[in-house]
Order: C-alpha cells, then structure tokens, then sequence
C-alpha cells in the first residue's frame, strides 16, 4: 500500500467494501463514530479531535451573548467581516495555500507566527495538512476524508471520523508525517510521543497556544469595543467554526456533477468553483484544484481573491520571498483554448457577420 493510503485513522465502517466501492454509513454509524472519536475518556490519543470540537463548544457562549444581549446591526457586520471575510481568508492563506501546499515561502518565523496567528485559532494544523494531502490525491474517491458522494454528514464530522492521523504508524512513516508538518512551526512528538498521544501535535502546547491566542484576541477586541464587540467577533467566530465544516460537501457539487463550462476548467473531480466562497475567502475551488500549489486561485478577471493579496502584499514588504502564481499557466493552458472554442463572445461575432 502505498503511504497515502494507510497515513489517515481509518473509521470503523471503513473507506471502501469488497468491491472497492464507497462506503456509505448511515447517520446513526457516522454519529456513534463522531463520539468515540472525541471520547478522551476511551482514549487519550482522541484528545485531537476532541479539542477541535471543545473549542467550538467554548466559543458558542459568545454567540449566545452577541445574539441576546449586545446585538446591533452594525456588530452584526463587523461579526460578518471578520468571521467570513478575515477567518475565511486566513484560512485559505494559512492552513490551505501554505500550510498543505507551500505555495509560498516566509522570510522568516516572524512573519510565519503573525500569518498563522492573524485571527482566532481554532483548528490545529494537523487535522488540517495531512488530510488534506490525502483529499487531493482521492478526491471523491473511496478514502477521501470529506467525499462528497458519501453525504452532508460525512463531511461535517470529517475533523473527528476522517482527518485524523493513524495511530500505528512505522517510526519512518510517523517521520515522514512530521516532516510534512515542520514548516508550519509545529514542534513534532517524539516517535515515542506520538504512539503514547498519536499525533504529531504535542497536547499542553498545542492547547497552550491556542489559550494564549484566544486571550490576546480577546483583549483587543475589548479594549477596542468592550463586551459587545469582543462577543459579537467571538459569535461570529463560533458562525465560521461550524459553516466551515460545511464547505467541502458545496465544494464538491453535494455529489453530484454541478460543474460549469468555461467556469470549473478542472475535470479531474467533482471540485466547482462557488461564488460565495470565492469572493469572500479567495477559495475558487476548483481553480485550486487544477493548480494546488499556486499561491493564487483568483484566475479570471471576476474572481476576486484576498488571500493572494495578502500574500502578494506581504512579499511586496518583503514577508515572503516567494510564491508559485499559476495564473499564466491557467491562461495558455485553459482559458486561452476555451475562448478560442467556446466563447459566447465569438459565436455571437460570428452569427453576426453577413
């Protein structure tokens, strides 16, 4: 098997069956899996897992507050921006184009803590990365950690059922995992650690930094709005915590094929370009998928990408020494050739020439 296969915990119900076809498991299978997954109490090596969820649990309070005690329409929009707008965008700048890809290289470990640290953190790195590795490799495929085919829940618990890394991996395997995370400053377990907490993730200080994160966010958000501002950014913290475990089941078309001509290029997968993502977070989806390692996925000219300006704005400042941009090569290689085939604009010149 090769190492892509075996790098994830597999669930109880499995990837695929004898056939080699997707398995499908019912609500009540995903559920009972969702909660051994988090249980800390069955097994220490879930405390991964289950700080992802906790996290989400910790910021609901906040959401609660902002709705029924400082709500304003003008927090509301501020909630908005920085939950949507600013957590999305970070996301796709930080855990997708940089950490999983590499799609661009820091100066230094300054500028790396400032990116990975420019919002509340709620995800750690590792339930991310290496799973999302996986996801690109068999996208849509039995083994993808979020497939599509397999249904809105499997998706929305993929964090705890799916992401996870195998806890009996070889010490070569286990090092090549570490290696794919060590440019993301995460200080990886020994071999011995990992198989006592089976991760690459060390507890107390992945916790820590997440408290400390938290707790200097929160001070600015208070001694710049008070109490309403800082749970109304909280709130909408908790909003994208739970919205973002929807978007891999979107991005991939609920399943089916929703892809577009002469918008979804990419015909590898089921990946599709949405509006809503894309303007808001630079998460042309399958744009990234056709060029995963392109630090930019805005291609056309509607396609608004604010992670790419981040990044191109701090390598202007000299943040970041370089970036992949695959723009010119989406161009020859597939936009180019589309116009020249199916553009609406030439039929229409041509069917109004005499």
């Amino acid at each position: 098997m090769a190492f892509i296969d075996y790098v994830l915990d597999p669930p109880s119900y499995g990837w695929k069956d004898e056939s080699g076809e997707l398995i499908k498991p019912s609500t009540k299978q995903l559920l009972a899996e969702f909660f051994s997954r988090i249980n800390i109490f069955k097994s220490r090596k879930n405390w991964l897992a289950f700080t992802c969820w906790i996290s989400v649990v910790c910021l609901f309070p906040f959401f609660v507050l902002f709705i029924f005690k400082y709500f304003s329409w003008w927090l509301l929009v501020a909630a908005f921006l920085y939950s949507m707008v600013g957590m999305g965008t970070h996301g796709t700048i930080w855990y997708h184009r940089y950490s999983t890809h590499g799609a661009y290289t820091f100066r230094n470990s300054f500028w790396r803590f400032i990116t990975r640290n420019l919002v509340l953190k709620i995800i750690p790195e590792e339930i991310y990365v290496i799973s999302h590795h996986v996801h690109h490799t068999k996208s849509d495929q039995p083994g993808d950690p979020y497939n599509a085919n397999a249904g809105f829940l499997y998706c929305f618990l993929a964090d705890a059922n799916h992401q996870p890394i195998a806890k009996d991996l070889s010490e070569a395997d286990y090092e090549r995992v570490r290696q794919l995370m060590k440019h993301t400053g995460v200080k990886g377990n020994t071999y011995a650690s990992y198989k006592k907490w089976g991760s690459v993730a060390k507890p107390f200080s992945t916790i820590a930094q997440m408290v400390i994160n938290w707790s200097f966010w929160f001070l600015i958000f208070f001694l710049i709005g008070g109490m309403p501002l800082a749970c109304a950014l909280f709130g909408g913290a908790f909003f994208w915590a739970v919205g973002v475990r929807t978007f891999n089941y979107e991005g991939h078309g609920k399943g089916k094929d929703k892809r577009t001509v002469g918008m979804d290029f990419n015909r590898a997968d089921m990946s599709v370009n949405q509006y809503w993502p894309g303007f808001v977070a630079g998460e042309w989806h399958n744009n990234h998928h056709l060029y995963p390692g392109s630090a930019r996925a805005g291609f056309l000219k509607y396609q608004v990408d604010f992670a790419w300006y981040y990044i191109y704005f701090l390598h202007k400042i000299g943040g970041i020494t370089s970036y992949h941009n695959a723009k010119k090569q989406f161009d020859e290689n597939y936009y180019a050739p589309y116009l020249e085939t199916f553009s609406p604009q030439r039929d229409k010149l041509a069917s109004s020439k005499p």
